[in-house]
């Protein structure tokens, strides 16, 4: 798992799949509003003219020389909701990449976001 304190060596360090099939380029870190901890992280897939972002989880994934390796097939990770590069994840989009991975999503007691970028 990335700890928080690691977060700023991994941005830009390839993302791959079990298999070691290159995904994309971690770009961001998501962190969970409830614990503060790593949660999700943006990767940047596509053409150099058309790039996107997509959501992976950060459970069970491990850090190696050079990438950071997450659980899910690469095919799964790249089907998964996206933003632009410039964009940010708009809270009623939230429970969508939850959905996709088949996770629980739980917004906080007021209804707030349950991830926060770092």
């Amino acid at each position: 798992m990335i700890h928080p304190a690691d977060i700023r060596e991994w941005r830009n360090r390839d993302v791959v799949d079990p298999k070691g099939h290159k995904i994309g380029v971690l770009e961001a870190i998501y962190v969970s509003t409830a614990t503060d901890e790593p949660a999700m992280a943006t990767v940047r897939t596509g053409l150099p003219t058309r790039q996107r972002l997509v959501f992976v989880p950060l459970d069970d994934a491990t850090v190696g020389p050079g990438y950071v390796r997450v659980p899910y097939d690469r095919g799964t990770v790249r089907k998964s909701p996206a933003i632009g590069t410039d964009d940010v994840l708009a809270a009623e989009d939230e429970q969508a990449v939850f959905h996709h991975y088949g996770l629980a999503y739980r917004p906080g007691a007021a209804g707030e976001r349950q991830l926060a970028r770092r």
